[in-house]
């Protein structure tokens, strides 16, 4: 039998690797903003709308997004805005990475 704490690391999982793909990442910083018809957000990504859909799909069974039907529109928004504050702290990891990686650099 799984270990609680095995069973949150799974699920923890689940989000990161909802979050795992950059039109993905895209969407979740496009709703920063407030809800986006998905015929907005794949105008403003370029991508079909078939394709939004899937990613749509993806964060919102991962429990990221919601979702709201408006006559024929459906709006997305963040269910846990909180990720954005995640997403920051990768963005912090990637500039630290930068720093150190041009330390080394310029030791050579």
């Amino acid at each position: 039998m799984a270990e609680p704490k095995d069973k949150l690391h799974e699920m923890k999982a689940e989000i990161l690797a909802a979050l795992g793909h950059p039109i993905r990442l895209r969407i979740v910083e496009m709703l920063a903003d407030g809800e986006v018809c998905v015929c907005d957000i794949a105008e403003r990504i370029g991508a079909e709308r078939s394709n939004v859909s899937r990613h749509l799909g993806v964060l919102t069974r991962a429990g990221l997004l919601s979702a709201r039907k408006e006559g024929l529109r459906v709006l997305y928004r963040l269910a846990t805005p909180c990720v954005l504050s995640f997403l920051d702290c990768v963005t912090d990891v990637l500039r630290q990475r930068l720093k150190d990686e041009r330390e080394l650099l310029s030791r050579l």
